[in-house]
């Protein structure tokens, strides 16, 4: 999602004196480090696997093993074809009365080895299996034999019931594309975008790079692949991310995937219990491995890798580059209200504390007079100023409030219990869902502590939102985690009819810790300039949330068209209509069939899009535009598919210019490639798990998705979501400060795109008049179709 500005701003974070240090090391050191921390996770995770009897039989299926040899042994038959009798002999003669011993330990060494090579033999036949890439390559919709044969042997050797991690050591490594390859889809991808001599200029450099530089780059990179476990997704954390020194409010990504219609109370800090003990509930999930690992078509597992870090996770600043520190277990959420820092203690002796009794901790900060401490209202503000001058500043907080600033890093996560109330209005729907937006990206600038994995917001009203670093993982994982808090704090937990969460106060629970930070007035000015420049950013982001109830994917799919690729030229026609040009577009796919992917970009601004584009500008015949239209919908999905599949361009591009930098090679084509701007990022907000709220029979129980800000100053950030099967909500994202964009007109745009695409399936502007009936205001259109009261409470035990 926010991936796309710190990928744009690489160049300027490998500039400074500090990064060219760091750089200036052999290449075989940073292949070895990188080694060396893969299989340090590597490691980890077997350890991890084997305690969680993951591997992927469990310890009770070694028994069994073993029980079943001894059995066999006592009928007087030999299993092992001999094999225990010569164990027997290795092991040492400790008399007579030792044989049974003997026999014992023979028969336990031999199951074990037994046991082992079965399970080898497993992970190689999945690995296998796992490395076939040939179904994505198939039409929409349709699935030959050789695929389902596929798909029903990854199912038998999947086991019956796969936990979260169980699939991580088959998964194969991401593949090293071929060099002249990827620079050949680097040279068409761009062809639209550039003029005829920029156009030449490009291929010259990229044909020197390919003579000079190519086959250097790309040898090295073998090796790096061989020895880790991703040849890309380590360095994608450090250079994008950890080294980045601008503030995170530029990477910094929401979940406003709290339900549009409903508000299931109204009472601040009964929504903050029940969500609270819901997300800690996901943790415990999580730590016992009971989490359903992400399968595609239902059997195809992605790697699950990015769930490590979910919870306990601090991003710690430092002087040239930050890093993650990750705790195995935290007993307790850091809370923010009204300038002022708790510690809430989320377990008791007997363990997780109940939705009651955190709503009582929440009600008692909420209730709790006493003013912020000196220093310490927008102390919070540190963590959105550059990362240099953090880091700086931190040590000076450590030395003089260590206890405090601990309880913060340390904590599970962070919480905001915020002052004002967000969320849809029927007053004024446009405003308050902006309003609502802007607010969980950015806050006030010193109400979020970004460099949490995660902050919970939970507004006056009871509204709820997320404010996610990106590092740590992408959206797809947040948002996995916030489907699960949504429907299971609403539809399982619920609340009583006052509002309340259910259950009873418990009197004798000991209130919030206070934290006290003993802050030195030196750092007063550090503090000042740190909220200014928040509030800057924070001022200059502007929002927009644009509803789309004419038609959603049900329509979409009745056009026999891939959902993803519609919205994708919808935004191509709407950019189009907006800036009068074409742009390099980032669009987010994730690389997850592979161990530890991520991302890649699809460059979703082709030549067979700006045909079709320029079809429609010229008002063409419908039958032409649609015959150019799934043209360009073909080329969209033969592009996501090669991302997905680890063909894509950039993230390549990418390593052979981090390879370039640690080899002193200066390769103006991977320089240009690097400089270039994304003027549109765009992203959709994936429904994973959609068995948790049947949205047919609770159709207002859908929730609205996420969004991002812009990749440029002069850019846009889109991010969308299919709201159940008849709505899309956009989230627009621009600068104010530029002269160019303006989020609320390419809202506009984008209406309008969406119903000319569609009309050409339809009967051309009658299908447009039937669905903007007599107002052409979206927004109208999209609220006068509710009964529901936004702000009206319902209970989910009424459901």
């Amino acid at each position: 999602m926010a991936e796309a500005h710190q990928a744009s701003s690489l160049l300027s974070s490998l500039s400074s004196d500090g990064a060219e240090v760091e750089l200036s090391s052999p290449v075989w050191q940073e292949i070895y480090l990188c080694a060396l921390r893969s299989w340090k996770r590597h490691l980890w995770r077997v350890w991890n696997d084997f305690l969680a009897g993951v591997v992927p039989a469990t310890p009770l299926s070694w028994l069994f093993l073993f029980s079943t040899i001894q059995l066999a042994c006592l009928l007087q038959l030999d299993p092992s074809l001999g094999l225990m009798e010569k164990i027997k002999e290795l092991l040492p003669d400790w008399g007579g009365q030792h044989h049974q011993l003997q026999g014992f330990l023979s028969a336990a060494v031999f199951a074990s080895c037994l046991w082992g090579a079965l399970i080898f033999t497993l992970h190689v036949a999945l690995r296998l299996l796992l490395s076939h890439h040939g179904w994505l390559l198939e039409p929409h919709g349709a699935m030959s034999s050789p695929t389902k044969t596929w798909l029903a042997l990854v199912r038998i050797f999947s086991g019956r019931h796969p936990r979260l991690f169980s699939f991580q050591r088959a998964l194969p490594r991401q593949p090293v594309p071929s060099a002249q390859e990827t620079v050949r889809k680097y040279l068409e991808s761009v062809r639209p975008v550039l003029g005829d001599d920029a156009f030449d200029r490009a291929t010259a450099l990229a044909n020197d790079f390919l003579r000079l530089h190519a086959p250097r780059l790309q040898l090295y990179l073998q090796l790096k692949s061989w020895c880790t476990s991703n040849y890309v997704s380590d360095w994608w954390e450090e250079f994008v991310y950890l080294r980045s020194r601008g503030s995170l409010i530029n990477s910094t990504y929401y979940m406003m995937q709290d339900f549009l219609y409903v508000t299931p109370t109204p009472l601040q800090a009964a929504r903050a219990g029940n969500a609270v003990h819901t997300l800690l509930l996901y943790r415990h999930l999580l730590n016992r491995q009971e989490i359903s690992p992400t399968l595609l078509m239902g059997m195809r597992p992605l790697c699950s890798a990015q769930y490590e870090r979910m919870f306990n996770t601090t991003r710690i600043p430092g002087v040239e580059k930050d890093h993650l520190r990750h705790l195995q277990d935290s007993r307790h959420v850091a809370v923010f209200h009204r300038g002022r820092f708790f510690r809430v203690g989320t377990h008791s002796p007997n363990g997780l504390l109940s939705p009651r009794a955190l709503e009582q901790q929440f009600q008692d900060i909420l209730d709790d007079p006493s003013p912020a401490c000196p220093l310490e209202e927008h102390l919070a503000a540190l963590t959105a100023a550059p990362r240099s001058m953090w880091a700086q500043v931190r040590e000076s907080v450590k030395t003089h409030a260590a206890t405090a600033l601990e309880a913060v890093e340390g904590a599970a996560f962070f919480v905001s219990l915020d002052s004002e109330p967000a969320g849809l209005t029927r007053e004024d729907p446009a405003a308050s869902l902006d309003a609502y937006a802007h607010a969980l990206l950015a806050g006030r600038g010193h109400d979020r502590w970004f460099d949490k994995s995660f902050t919970l917001i939970v507004f006056s009203n009871g509204k709820l939102g997320l404010s996610v670093e990106h590092s740590w993982a992408d959206c797809p994982v947040s948002g996995h985690l916030w489907e699960f808090t949504l429907a299971t704090e609403c539809f399982q937990l619920g609340y009583a009819t006052d509002g309340h969460c259910k259950g009873h106060p418990d009197p004798t629970l000991p209130q919030p810790q206070r934290l006290q930070w003993d802050l030195p007035e030196q750092i007063q000015p550090s503090i000042s300039l740190a909220l200014r420049g928040a509030k800057t950013l924070s001022g200059n982001i502007d929002c927009h949330v644009f509803p789309f109830s004419h038609f959603g994917k049900s329509f979409i799919k009745c056009c026999h068209v891939s959902s993803d690729s519609f919205i994708q030229l919808v935004l191509q026609l709407a950019h189009f209509r907006d800036r009068g040009q074409f742009c390099l577009t980032y669009e987010s796919a994730m690389t997850r069939l592979f161990l530890e992917g991520r991302t890649e970009t699809v460059r979703s601004c082709t030549r067979e899009a700006c045909q079709f584009v320029r079809a429609m500008d010229n008002k063409e015949t419908d039958q032409h535009c649609l015959a150019l239209f799934r043209v360009a919908v073909d080329k969209h999905q033969a592009l996501l598919k090669a991302a997905m599949s680890g063909q894509g361009i950039d993230r390549h591009l990418f390593a052979l210019y981090i390879m370039s930098r640690l080899l002193h090679m200066q390769s103006p084509f991977l320089t240009q490639v690097q400089s270039q701007q994304w003027l549109l990022s765009t992203s959709q907000v994936p429904v994973q798990q959609t068995h948790l709220i049947d949205v047919h029979n609770y159709p207002d129980y859908v929730s609205s998705g996420g969004g991002f800000g812009p990749a440029h100053d002069h850019g846009y950030g889109i991010s969308y979501i299919f709201m159940g099967e008849n709505a899309i909500t956009f989230h627009i994202s621009s600068k104010k400060s530029s002269t160019e964009t303006d989020s609320h007109r390419l809202g506009q745009h984008i209406e309008n795109a969406l119903l000319d695409v569609a009309s050409l399936f339809r009967v051309g502007q009658h299908f447009k008049r039937q669905f903007r009936g007599e107002n052409s205001d979206y927004r109208y259109n999209f609220l006068s179709c509710k009964t529901v009261d936004p702000n009206t409470p319902t209970s989910s035990t009424n459901l």
